[in-house]
C-alpha cells in the first residue's frame, strides 16, 4: 500500500503542513503498530523538535542512529549534530562528540580533499576573502553580516560572495560594490563548488552557514582554500579540522572551553555579532505598561527554543505575578493544533489562559511591530536569541537573559554586554526568574522602562553592539594575521590562536 494511505503516511503529510501537534500521536501509533519506515521516526523527531520537546526528539534520532542501514544512520547522526547544542541535557563535550561522529561519516562522502596549499601572493595583490552563505537574501538574519561586508576595505581585501538561494538585495541592507565578486552555488555539488572556490584562488574562506545549512559543510571538508574560518552561525564547534579558526568573543567562549573546539579561536572585542538595521523598521513605541499599568513579557523566538525548562521558568514568573502577561509569537503558532498544545503546556504549569497571548507569524515589518506590545523580552535557553535579541533591542525592548553553560546559551549575553546593558544579564536561571518577578512587582519599573525605551536605539548606535565598522576592522586584522601564518598543522590539538586576541571578558 502506498505510504500516504497508511497512518504514518497521513501523519507525515501533517508534518509537511506544519501541524506537528496533530501529527505526533499518529506517528507514535504508526511506530507502535510496527511501521519500520525510517521516515516515520524522522518525522516524529522533527515534529517533537519543532514543538520544543528537544530531549524526546533526540531520543528518537538516537534510536534511528542504531540502524543497520548506513544511509539512515548517517542522516540520524546529522540531525543529532544539528540539534544537540539546544539540548538542555547536553554539555560541550557531548556536542563535540556528536559532531565529530557525524563528520567522520560525512568525510567519507566528501573526499578527496584538495591538496593543502600555501598562501603565496604577489606583493600588490589584495587578500582574497570569500564568504559562503545560504541566507544572503534574508534581511532579518543578515543584520550582523551586511554591516561588516559593507565596511570592508576594498583597497586591501577582494571580497567574494559564494551564495545559495539568491542574490543579496540593497533594500535588505547590502551595499553593492563593483569590486566584489558574486558566485552562485545554487546548482552546484559540493565538489563543483569547491572547484569554483579553488579557481577563484580564495585565500581565506569564511563559512556563515555552519549547521544552519549543513549541506554545505561538505564543501569545507574538501578544503578548497588555504585557510577556512567559521563565523556568524558558528555557535558550537564544527567537529572537523577542516576549519582552521572560529570567530568568537570572551563572553560566548571563555578560554576554559576552547578545548571543546576543533578550531583555533580568534576573539574580538565587544560582540562577535555587531549589527546594523539598515532597512525600514517601525518606530520605537512607548512601553505598553504605561497604559496597562502591568508588565507584559514577550518571547518571539522560534517555538523549538521553548523547551520544557523555558516553559517552566516563564510559568514561574507568571505565577508569581498574576497581573503579568506573556506574548508568544512564532510560525509554529499559526496551526491551531500547535497553538492548543502550547497553551496546554502552560495550563499544566497553572497559568491562566488570559495571561498568555499567542500569535502566529507576520510579514517582517508587522512582526517587528509586536514589540510595541512587549515591555520586557525574555530570552530562551539553552538556545538563546541572536536575531530576536537584536530586533528587540533595536525596537527599544530590553532582553532579560542569563549566562549559560555553552556558546549557544550566551549570544544574547554577548550582545547585551556589548550594548552596555549588563544588568539584564543574570548569573543563573534562578536569578533570571527572580529578576523578572522583581521587575514586574516594582513600582519604579514603568518609569524606568519608559526612560530606557525612549533612548535605547540612539544609545545602541554608540556601543560595540552596533559598531559594525569596528568589528570589520578586527576581522580584517585577524585575516591579515592568519594569512601571514598559514603553516597550520593538520595534526594538532585545539588551541588558542596566536593571532591578536581581545582583552574583553
Amino acid at each position: 500500500m502506498p505510504l500516504p494511505a497508511t497512518i504514518g503516511g497521513r501523519a507525515i503529510e501533517l508534518v509537511q503542513r506544519e501541524d506537528y501537534a496533530t501529527a505526533i500521536p499518529q506517528l507514535r501509533r504508526a511506530l507502535a503498530a510496527g511501521d519500520l519506515d525510517p521516515t516515520i521516526r524522522f518525522a516524529l523527531a522533527g515534529a517533537l523538535f519543532k514543538l520544543g520537546y528537544i530531549e524526546a526528539a533526540l531520543g528518537h534520532l538516537r534510536q534511528a542512529a542504531r540502524s543497520t542501514d548506513s544511509a539512515v544512520r548517517r542522516d540520524a547522526l546529522k540531525k543529532i549534530a544539528i540539534a544537540i547544542p539546544g539540548d538542555p541535557r547536553a554539555d560541550n563535550e557531548q556536542i563535540l562528540k556528536a559532531r565529530r561522529k557525524w563528520i567522520r561519516l560525512e568525510s567519507e562522502n566528501e573526499s578527496p580533499r584538495f591538496p593543502v596549499k600555501s598562501l603565496v601572493r604577489a606583493p600588490d595583490r589584495r587578500l582574497r576573502v570569500g564568504y559562503v552563505c545560504a541566507f544572503f537574501g534574508y534581511r532579518n538574519w543578515m543584520k550582523p553580516v551586511w554591516g561588516v561586508l559593507n565596511a570592508h576595505d576594498r583597497s586591501a581585501f577582494e571580497i567574494h560572495l559564494f551564495l545559495d538561494g539568491g542574490l543579496p538585495r540593497p533594500e535588505n541592507g547590502y551595499t553593492p560594490n563593483e569590486a566584489d565578486r558574486i558566485h552562485s552555488l545554487d546548482s552546484l555539488s559540493n565538489e563543483d563548488s569547491a572547484k569554483c572556490i579553488c579557481a577563484a584562488e580564495i585565500d581565506i574562506l569564511v563559512d556563515l552557514n555552519a549547521y544552519s545549512f549543513p549541506n554545505r559543510i561538505g564543501l569545507f571538508l574538501r578544503k578548497p582554500a588555504p585557510i577556512q574560518v567559521g563565523w556568524f552561525n558558528t555557535y558550537a564547534t564544527s567537529g572537523t579540522d577542516a576549519f582552521d579558526y572560529a570567530i568568537a568573543d570572551r563572553v560566548v567562549l571563555p578560554s576554559r572551553e576552547a578545548r571543546f573546539y576543533t578550531e583555533r579561536i580568534l576573539r574580538v572585542n565587544g560582540s562577535y555579532l555587531a549589527f546594523s538595521a539598515s532597512y525600514r523598521v517601525p518606530d520605537v513605541a512607548p512601553p505598553p505598561c504605561m497604559v496597562s499599568r502591568r508588565i507584559t513579557f514577550g518571547c518571539l523566538a522560534p517555538n523549538y527554543k521553548l523547551t520544557r525548562e523555558v516553559v517552566a521558568a516563564f510559568a514561574s514568573i507568571l505565577r508569581a505575578v498574576p497581573s503579568a502577561r506573556l506574548v508568544l509569537k512564532n510560525r509554529c503558532l499559526a496551526e491551531s493544533g500547535n497553538l492548543a498544545a502550547v497553551r496546554a503546556r502552560f495550563r499544566r504549569e497553572a497559568i491562566a489562559d488570559d495571561q498568555l497571548i499567542c500569535e502566529g507569524p507576520a510579514e517582517h515589518f508587522e512582526f517587528l511591530k509586536t514589540y510595541g506590545q512587549i515591555d520586557v523580552a525574555l530570552d530562551t535557553f539553552p538556545y538563546s536569541g541572536g536575531t530576536t535579541t537584536m530586533e528587540a533591542l533595536w525596537q527599544g525592548v530590553p532582553v532579560l537573559t542569563f549566562l549559560g553553560d555553552r556558546w549557544v546559551s550566551r549570544t544574547s549575553s554577548s550582545l547585551l554586554r556589548a550594548a552596555g546593558l549588563n544588568q539584564w544579564v543574570r548569573p543563573s536561571r534562578d536569578s533570571f526568574v527572580r529578576y523578572a518577578i522583581a521587575l514586574a512587582k516594582s513600582p519604579d519599573t514603568i518609569a524606568n522602562l519608559s526612560a530606557l525605551r525612549s533612548t535605547l536605539r540612539e544609545k545602541l548606535r554608540a556601543t560595540a553592539a552596533c559598531d559594525v565598522a569596528g568589528l570589520c576592522g578586527q576581522l580584517e586584522s585577524h585575516y591579515q594575521a592568519i594569512a601571514g601564518n598559514v603553516q597550520v598543522s593538520r595534526e594538532r590539538q585545539p588551541s588558542e590562536s596566536s593571532a591578536p586576541a581581545s582583552s574583553f571578558d
